[in-house]
């Protein structure tokens, strides 16, 4: 009873605690010579040393550091940028020499010459490398460092003082090199709201066996670790004000983006990317960021860090994870282990574990030298991530013209003309249908805020095509054209597999092919055409349709988080879908129908829905998932003529506890056999029936940990309705990956099965609103939600 109340107190505290509390103000300490402030040291602000043990900093403090450091300080400009989701400041602090801040808009002109030849020279490619050298020589490297991104790797955004801090006080060789010869741009937190989410999740857990956990939340309202995922398709608040303010405004030629892995592994990894590496990254870049990868590495060995390793664990497939690789600067990925958030971590030479490309047991070409174990602190994270800031701002310093001619080069390349049989441009034409229109203008927004040039043509011929006027021009001969291709191609991921078969899976999805999942259509021509050009046209964020429904919706959230909740919750929210949020005890109290008509079950693990945490792992409260009581409460809903949803892995759940009359034909498979790591899949729609109204026949699914369904029990025929399917003859994969597709064939990609009474179940084996890109299959979701009865 004791062990309940101190649970049930923790919940309520942290659910009550300021989102941004506000630290007591440090005294400014003042030299009695001439009574300027001293520039402070991050402690006499947040209280503690960066990297002591069991201590985090709120986000209103670390605010406050940078404030303080701009203060006192002349070659610091701190700015916020803008609000975040929760409202917190979205701030950037500039850091160099007083002069070069004194002349930052000269340095962006700079900057956005080089990135874009053509505005040197009438000749374009080529025509202007003389103006180029002159403006090289002149322009700095401009570094852009962004920390916490995902909140529960605590040790950047601590690390962001230290580093801050050292640069606007140090007044050793290489610090006046670096502030000489770059331009520092510094992000202390991309999700300043999971900063405090984390500090008061980890400070009121201290002391109890959940010290050191994880938040039983997302740490980004919505999208949680996606929030690493957003950089193409731009949807959060967080990345459009990066994007606009610092990506769009400084051209960065490198970004060091720092980040913690997992505990058992390296210590530390470092570029070069394993393979593969989309094949839209310019060449000139992965020389980049193989350079400066290898030359940070190598400087950190010398200075005795250990367990280092390079071309392994990370690639570089997809832009939703490296913008600046699409825009003329490198990626400098770091990841450092991890800790338990801010406790220390002992860590046996036995329990490290292989990632893939290296063995941290073994020294290798790509990992030394070998780390022995011990105790694991937060300073350790904090002294390697500050370690490797300063290697790298040492190469950004001493090879500033090697960075900015590398940078004019790629806009060199970008611009030129192309030659026959070259991609020439990609044609959007216009669409007759009013809710396709508004996908259409998505898509043109999403590449207009990456800097793509989106003309509007009147009438003309391409590839022996007539287009309509109005259609959209995406040329390639332009600076971004590279990041216009990745998104608009579809990919096709290489079947990589190691030495006994097994597919080699990738860091994150295999597809990002936007037309197919935004029901767009955009066509590839191959050779030069001209047309006329029409006013220009640059859309915002057009306002979704809305459905019309007066359903009573209960999305459920599981305590354990889910992203996929959260990109639901998103979703309906942009379309102003009413719902309410069905939590574990609510459930397992049963009598939903009184309340609801639909209940939409998100993708999750159907152990995390049926289990939840472990009883040793998380206060009672927030164990033990829907359990049997819940199952039994969905089902009475049902039967009671309640419709649910389930989508993606969560149909598994269903299929197994509501004893459904059909399988999943992927279970049970080996990878060797069947494999489909996150893919954009062909299917074929029964227009006839509600959920498909007004759609074309021909769709797609996002496949990723997906179930495919077949009916078990012919008995049951009549209660089972195919709404999607995977085709019999043609191939499922329209981009991406997929191993074994003759597993599929034919069979079901979305079914409906009718209960006792008027209730429907609907099974989705794909995920509808993947991370809020495939518009094309939102009807199916919305129509489902529409379809339930009060």
């Amino acid at each position: 009873m004791r062990s309940r109340r101190f649970a049930l107190a923790l919940i309520f505290a942290l659910l009550a605690a300021p989102l941004f509390p506000v630290p007591a103000r440090a005294q400014t300490r003042t030299p009695p010579a001439t009574g300027a402030p001293v520039v402070p040291a991050p402690e006499e602000v947040i209280g503690f040393r960066v990297g002591d043990d069991r201590k985090l900093a709120s986000w209103a403090s670390i605010v406050e550091y940078f404030r303080r450091l701009d203060a006192a300080s002349d070659r610091v400009k701190f700015e916020e940028l803008g609000k975040t989701t929760l409202g917190a400041p979205f701030v950037m602090a500039t850091i160099s020499t007083p002069e070069n801040l004194a002349r930052l808009s000269e340095f962006k002109e700079i900057q956005r010459q080089l990135a874009d030849p053509r505005t040197m020279s009438k000749g374009g490619a080529g025509g202007g490398d003389e103006r180029a050298r002159q403006l090289i020589a002149r322009g700095k490297t401009i570094v852009l460092i962004t920390c916490g991104i995902h909140s529960t790797e605590v040790g950047s955004t601590l690390s962001s003082m230290t580093i801050a801090h050292r640069l606007a006080s140090s007044d050793d060789p290489l610090v006046r090199r670096v502030l000489q010869n770059t331009i520092v741009l510094l992000v202390p937190s991309l999700n300043p709201d999971g900063v405090d989410i984390v500090k008061n999740w980890y400070d009121r857990t201290l002391g109890t066996p959940y010290e050191g956990t994880t938040p039983p939340t997302l740490y980004h309202k919505y999208v949680g670790h996606d929030n690493n995922r957003d950089w193409y398709a731009f949807t959060q608040v967080e990345t459009q004000l990066t994007v606009d303010k610092i990506h769009n405004a400084w051209h960065p030629q490198i970004v060091h983006d720092i980040h913690q892995q997992g505990e058992y592994g390296a210590r530390l990894f470092l570029p070069p990317y394993m393979q593969p590496v989309e094949p839209n990254v310019p060449p000139k870049l992965i020389e980049g960021y193989t350079e400066l990868g290898n030359a940070m590495a190598a400087e950190m060995r010398a200075a005795g860090f250990q367990g280092i390793t390079t071309n392994s664990t990370y690639d570089a497939w997809t832009p939703a994870r490296a913008y600046s690789h699409y825009h003329g600067g490198v990626r400098i990925l770091s990841e450092i282990a991890s800790a338990k958030m801010a406790t220390p971590l002992s860590v046996e030479f036995k329990q490290l574990r292989s990632r893939e490309g290296y063995d941290p047991q073994r020294e290798s070409a790509n990992f030394a030298p070998v780390w022995r174990g011990g105790e694991w602190r937060l300073r350790d994270i904090t002294n390697y991530m500050t370690a490797g800031a300063f290697a790298l701002l040492r190469h950004a310093a001493e090879n500033r013209e090697r960075w900015l001619t590398r940078f004019y080069e790629v806009g060199r390349e970008a611009v030129r003309e192309r030659r026959g049989g070259e991609l020439f441009a990609y044609v959007i034409p216009p669409t007759q249908s009013a809710a396709l229109m508004q996908n259409d203008r998505r898509l043109i927004s999403i590449l207009q805020r990456g800097g793509v040039e989106v003309d509007y043509a009147g009438a003309f011929t391409a590839g022996g095509v007539r287009y309509a006027s109005g259609t959209a021009v995406v040329r390639m001969d332009q600076p971004y054209g590279g990041f216009a291709k990745a998104l608009l191609e579809t990919q096709r991921y290489p079947d990589l597999r190691d030495q006994a078969g097994h597919p080699v899976s990738p860091y994150d999805v295999t597809a990002h092919t936007l037309p197919l999942l935004m029901g767009v259509e955009a066509r590839a021509v191959n050779e030069p055409f001209t047309y006329p050009r029409l006013s220009a046209r640059i859309f915002t964020e057009a306002a979704p349709s809305t459905p019309r429904s007066n359903v009573r919706l209960a999305l459920y959230r599981s305590h354990v988080p889910s992203m996929d909740e959260g990109w639901t919750r998103w979703t309906l929210e942009q379309h102003n879908i009413a719902y309410a949020t069905l939590a574990d005890a609510e459930a397992r109290a049963g009598n939903l129908r009184a309340k609801y008509d639909a209940i939409l079950i998100p993708d999750h693990s159907p152990r995390a829905l049926l289990e939840g945490y472990r009883r040793d792992t998380m206060p009672a409260e927030l164990t033990g998932g829907l359990g049997a009581a819940g199952v039994r409460a969905l089902a009475d809903f049902v039967a009671a003529g309640g419709t649910l949803i389930f989508l993606n892995r969560a149909s598994d759940f269903a299929i197994a506890q509501l004893k459904l009359p059909v399988r999943d034909v992927t279970e049970g498979l080996k990878e060797t056999e069947f494999y489909v790591p996150g893919s954009i899949l062909r299917t074929e729609l029964d227009t006839a029936h509600p959920l498909a109204k007004g759609m074309p026949r021909e769709s797609i699914a996002w496949a990723e940990d997906s179930p495919v369904f077949e009916l078990t029990d012919a008995a049951e025929a009549a209660r089972v309705r195919v709404v999607a399917r995977y085709p019999a003859t043609a191939d499922p994969l329209l981009s991406g990956w997929l191993l074994g597709a003759e597993k599929i064939r034919g069979k079901a990609a979305l079914v409906e099965i009718t209960q006792e009474g008027k209730g429907r179940i609907y099974l989705f084996g794909f995920r509808p609103q993947y991370r809020a890109q495939s518009l094309a299959t939102y009807p199916l979701l919305f129509n489902a939600i529409s379809q339930a009865a009060r």
